[in-house]
């Protein structure tokens, strides 16, 4: 009879992974979680279906996808953390999230109702982890912030000057360089063609798509720098303005040298794509120049002293 040696260390069963695996789906979906899905899948149909329909707010499915898979990638931190509830901040951001909840599918105020999930969700971190959980889901909360729906009226006042900016400083940079151009409003006319500057090309959507890329950027490069990291995030804005003069810059220079088959054809779908390379090229640059400077450089946390 021969003896099987025994390799050292333990040895899991297919039952013993099986009941791994029921183990890690029953934390999964817990009955906070199946509670926040059932709030959750209502608002997303609605997100999907009547606001992110529009080029408007078209960036909302990227916040989405970029927190989810973050929050997927740092499962296991919050899966450590010891079971503590913050009862009372809890429940009382559950009363206050379910209410406007209400409120907002109801009276069909996305706004409202997007907030109030974020609050909720909010409730969910402190009511299973306590203080810790809602720090652990910090940036994923205030990143899901770029999802909201904004109020058109203020959608609109907001993107008007940004247009009428965008193309007074497009129509000036291309008189540097002596091209036949003039410009009426957000009308820019260039040889025969005249193009519109539209909202999709130069308003808040894509501000707020660049702002939240450069918060992801801040959040992944994990600088300490208090100083550093609020002159990024400050410095987004601009660069977003001048992503978006390159964008409109291009796609005139494409239609007046191809034709407008190209400049409303593939080359269009690519200036959007040019936008964001451009807008993350300068966010790299910029920090790269910042982190030469030791006065912004310095690794300095709120309440340190130099």
């Amino acid at each position: 009879m021969s003896v099987q040696p025994q390799v050292g260390g333990h040895v899991s069963s297919p039952s013993s992974e099986r009941r791994n695996v029921i183990a890690g789906l029953r934390e999964m979906f817990n009955p906070w979680m199946l509670g926040l899905l059932a709030l959750a899948l209502p608002t997303l149909h609605m997100l999907f279906t009547r606001v992110w329909a529009s080029d408007e707010q078209g960036h909302g499915p990227i916040i989405l996808g970029v927190t989810l898979w973050l929050a997927w990638q740092r499962r296991d931190a919050l899966r450590t953390l010891p079971d503590r509830a913050d009862s009372i901040v809890g429940w009382l951001f559950l009363l206050f999230g379910l209410a406007g909840y209400v409120i907002g599918r109801s009276q069909y105020v996305d706004t409202l109702e997007v907030l109030s999930l974020i609050a909720v969700i909010s409730a969910v971190l402190l009511l299973s982890k306590g203080m810790s959980g809602l720090k652990w889901g910090g940036f994923f909360l205030f990143f899901l912030l770029f999802m909201i729906p904004l109020p058109g009226v203020f959608v609109q006042a907001i993107t008007t000057p940004l247009k009428i900016g965008v193309s007074v400083v497009a129509e000036a940079t291309m008189h540097l360089f002596d091209l036949p151009v003039s410009r009426t409003g957000v009308i820019i006319y260039i040889s025969q063609y005249q193009m519109l500057v539209a909202d999709a090309c130069a308003g808040l959507n894509s501000i707020f798509t660049l702002e939240a890329l450069g918060l992801l950027y801040l959040n992944m490069m994990g600088h300490t720098s208090v100083r550093r990291n609020a002159l990024l995030a400050v410095c987004v804005v601009p660069i977003a303005f001048v992503a978006n003069v390159t964008r409109v810059i291009v796609l005139v220079l494409v239609t007046y040298y191809l034709g407008d088959e190209a400049g409303q054809g593939f080359l269009h779908g690519f200036a959007g794509m040019l936008l964001f390379v451009i807008a993350l090229t300068l966010m790299i640059s910029l920090d790269a120049l910042v982190g030469r400077i030791p006065f912004l450089a310095g690794e300095q946390k709120f309440g340190e002293q130099q």
